[in-house]
């Protein structure tokens, strides 16, 4: 597996952040989607198994090499679970953006959901030996 050479640069932290597994199919498909829909083109893609992806990971008491969850990170602001799909729903174009209602249900209910699907998305989805490589538009945006 090649990576990208992608120029390494200082993290921008007020930018928002999706921190997402790169072996897993369901996460790239979530990032393919942000990609096309979100508004601003703004967030900054960081793997988890990166080395910029574990510190913030371990930073978060998440296990890089068992991530039960991702973390969307607004203004440095960590969001986990369902709150972090809400809020990185905010950033995207069209009916997703309907997911902020999804605070009227209760977060132990949204996160008991969200963690059934995370604790099974390789056996659901699968995995793939090969991470992202972004398009030369994108690369910039992306720390694999």
């Amino acid at each position: 597996m090649t990576k990208p050479n992608i120029e390494k640069k200082s993290l921008d932290k007020s930018q928002p952040i999706f921190l997402f597994d790169s072996v897993c199919v369901l996460c790239d498909s979530a990032v393919q989607y942000v990609l096309k829909h979100e508004l601003n083109s703004d967030i900054i893609f960081i793997s988890i198994q990166s080395e910029e992806g574990r510190k913030l990971a371990l930073s978060k008491d998440i296990d890089p090499d068992n991530p039960e969850t991702f973390i969307f990170f607004e203004n440095d602001l960590p969001h986990f679970k369902s709150s972090g799909v809400i809020a990185l729903s905010q950033h995207m174009r069209g009916v997703v953006r309907l997911m902020r209602f999804g605070t009227y249900i209760p977060k132990p209910i949204r996160d008991w959901l969200y963690e059934k699907v995370a604790r099974n998305r390789y056996k659901i989805f699968g995995k793939t030996d090969a991470c992202i490589i972004p398009d030369a538009d994108n690369q910039h945006r992306f720390v694999l």
